[in-house]
């Protein structure tokens, strides 16, 4: 699978037969969630909307909003609260405030129940009005208030001397003093219209009086993140990450899964593949430890990463299997047909396999089968037999480790004869009673319907 595309056949694989691991994650990564939760309280959000008349620029109402969360406004908010052990610098990490569409400020509170936030709302909003108020008193000083009034005066000194200019010109009728009488008209109107435009406005208008668009309505559920929304996160979290995990380890796995991957880390070459019908994993005397419990528990025991089982021949004909590697091995055995079959161990499939081939082996094919430990495999000196036959399952084994078990088997003086991958399929259903069962002598048809590859 470490060139194979990942499909969303692979991730149903994962779930379906690591469903038990996946739940222990999702438990696992819902307290984690949960405990994340009781760290950090539930907290409730709530805003007071501040209207800006007049004409404002961006960049004012972005002003207008820092000033909304200084420290001058937010400190005197908590003094007005009065909150025990809570200061200033505590209620500004609580406030928030952004220019929104139409001048209008809005100040954002958040604290660990509603009616506190819409307190600490309502307050930093009312401060804010009072404290722009403030600054525009502060501004409008008694020599600004005057200077309107002495630009009218100077506006009707400036007419009468137009008046007197224009009294003063030629009264002919030559271009000369048309033209210059004209331009003193135009000047008297604009200097006319500007008086008027300084009229219309209103000292008191110059200042921009800010309003608060009622109380900060109080908030009926938590903002997010809530604890439902952290119990869920943490369980999804965990089972993504374990998914991936799986994803990563079977990309990079480097365990050889095709006949030229086992034959060129084996050395030898293919005799055969057989099929064992697929059955519960019989636990030995060694698994029966903590965490051979624990991985039994978890389903870590089960592969996931093969494909489903097919559904094999009947038992005829996997016997005739079975019985064509032994004819093979005959024919590379020197006499007497002794031969050691060498299983990895913990691959209780091979296991199987191996032990069918020596119900099978009848005659002068004798076979002897032994467990190496696939990390460390150590083989039985030579004794009497003419060679060793490995057996395994497809992508069961690392390429080191069955390089390993070759040269183990070499330094016991063994020549590898070949090797049998042994495959798991679904047996099909038993025969009807009244049709007599298959016997080996019986001549059978292996179609292409046969699984487990070349014989």
């Amino acid at each position: 699978m470490s060139d194979d595309t990942i499909r969303l056949a692979t991730i149903g694989r994962i779930f379906r037969r690591r469903w038990r691991l996946l739940a222990a994650l999702a438990v696992l990564g819902a307290l984690l969630g949960y405990g994340a939760s009781v760290l950090f309280p539930p907290r409730y959000t709530t805003s007071a909307s501040v209207l800006l008349p007049g004409a404002w620029e961006e960049r004012e109402l972005l002003t207008q909003a820092q000033v909304a969360t200084s420290s001058v406004v937010v400190d005197r908010a908590a003094a007005a609260l009065d909150w025990n052990g809570v200061s200033g610098s505590e209620l500004r990490e609580q406030v928030s405030a952004k220019a929104a569409d139409g001048n209008i400020i809005k100040i954002s509170a958040r604290a660990e129940t509603p009616e506190r936030a819409q307190r600490l709302s309502d307050q930093v909003a009312a401060q804010f009005v009072a404290f722009a108020a403030r600054i525009g008193d502060e501004s409008t000083d008694p020599e600004a208030a005057a200077r309107p009034e002495e630009l009218r005066q100077m506006v009707v000194q400036t007419s009468r001397r137009i008046t007197d200019l224009a009294n003063a010109a030629d009264p002919g009728q030559t271009v000369e003093s048309v033209q210059a009488r004209t331009e003193l008209e135009k000047l008297r109107t604009t200097l006319q219209e500007a008086m008027n435009k300084l009229d219309q406005v209103d000292p008191a208008s110059l200042k921009a009086n800010m309003v608060v668009m009622g109380p900060a309505a109080r908030p009926t559920g938590e903002a997010p993140p809530t604890r439902t929304q952290l119990i869920v996160a943490g369980a999804l979290l965990f089972v993504l990450l374990a998914v991936i995990g799986h994803l990563t380890a079977a990309r990079m796995s480097r365990r050889p899964r095709t006949e030229p991957e086992i034959a060129a880390a084996l050395g030898s070459a293919l005799l055969g593949t057989v099929d064992v019908p697929g059955e519960r994993p019989v636990h030995r005397p060694g698994d029966r430890g903590l965490r051979a419990r624990i991985r039994r528990l978890l389903g870590l025991d089960v592969r996931w990463d093969v494909p489903a089982p097919l559904t094999s021949d009947d038992e005829r004909g996997r016997r005739i299997r079975y019985r064509r590697v032994c004819a093979r091995l005959r024919d590379r055995l020197p006499a007497p047909h002794r031969l050691l079959v060498v299983v990895p161990d913990g691959d209780g499939t091979a296991r199987r396999a191996a032990e069918q081939l020596v119900a099978e082996a009848d005659g002068d094919l004798s076979l002897r089968v032994v467990e190496v430990s696939a990390s460390r495999p150590l083989v039985p000196d030579r004794d009497t037999e003419s060679g060793a036959l490995v057996v395994l399952g497809a992508g069961d084994c690392t390429a080191a480790e069955l390089t390993g078990v070759a040269d183990a088997c070499a330094d016991a003086g063994h020549e590898i004869v070949g090797f049998v991958v042994a495959s798991t399929v679904l047996a099909r259903p038993a025969r009807p009673a009244g049709r007599p069962p298959g016997d080996a002598k019986s001549p059978v048809a292996v179609g292409d319907g046969a699984t487990g590859g070349s014989v």
